[in-house]
This record gives structure tokens, sequence and C-alpha cells, in this order.
């Protein structure tokens, strides 16, 4: 049998990305702060108030790690959680003033990256890029659903 061309395999290339990616992070962003803690920062920042599971359906990040990040974040005092005064079971999430800062320094940082990341493209190849991958991405959420096109194959 021949060897396949991993270059047609949608997920060889979507973990060579994402090893490129964690590298970029690692050495242009942060050490501490990792990308999906970022894009939490990120959805509070756009969100203040927001509940830890509306938090992690904002990120694409499933319950447990949501929750992980969450932690994590709070340990580093960069959010707070306040119990939610017309549900008394659910936090309220929102970011300290330290939170803010580090928000603020690494969405400098991720711009720079991002440039660096995409510069084989051209403006219009990113916005293709973007959409094409985007919608990938979109589709790929639908099977995590249990009534989703895996579920047909069980």
């Amino acid at each position: 049998m021949a060897a396949v061309d991993l270059a047609t395999h949608p997920g060889h290339l979507a973990r060579r990305l994402q090893q490129a990616h964690y590298l970029l992070w690692n050495t242009m962003v942060s050490e501490e702060i990792t990308s999906p803690q970022f894009a939490v920062l990120n959805a509070l920042v756009a969100e203040p108030g927001l509940d830890q599971r509306t938090v992690g359906e904002r990120v694409g990040l499933d319950r447990s790690t949501i929750a992980e990040v969450i932690s994590r974040l709070d340990r580093r005092g960069l959010l707070h959680k306040e119990r939610d005064p017309r549900d008394g079971r659910r936090f309220l999430l929102r970011l300290t003033d330290e939170g803010l800062r580090t928000h603020r320094k690494l969405t400098v940082r991720t711009a720079r990256m991002n440039q660096v990341f995409l510069a084989p493209l051209s403006a219009e190849e990113r916005t293709v890029f973007f959409d094409l991958i985007g919608r990938v991405a979109d589709a790929a959420e639908g099977l995590r659903d249990p009534a989703g096109p895996l579920a047909a194959q069980g």
C-alpha cells in the first residue's frame, strides 16, 4: 500500500498550524497566559458579567476545559466570580484591574504575532483563509452535538 499525501489531510495541516501557533504564542505573546485563557479574558472584556457556561460557548471550550481555565485565571487574580443574584447556582465573571491590564498588554502582542503567523498570505488571501477556516471550524462545532452527524454513524 502506498503512503498517503498528508498535505491533503486537514487534520494533519491543522496540527501543524497549531504547533506553529503554539510556538509563536509562547515566544511572542506569553509563556504564562495560554491562548484559551486569553480568549476568556477577551470574552469578558467584550461582555463583562457572563457566566462560566456562556463564556465557554463564546470561546468554543467544553465544560471541563472552561472550568479549569476559569479556575487558573481566578487563582492568578485576573478575574473574580460573584454569585448571580437571580440564580444562586451561577457565578458571574468579571476581570479584575490586573485582568484588564493583562488583556491590554496581550492584545498588542497577539496583533504582532498574527502578523508574523499570516505573513505568507496577502490581504486578500487572509480574507479567504479566515472565511474558509471559519466555515470548517463552525461546522466542526456541530460534530459535538449528540444529535449531530456522528450520532447517525453509531
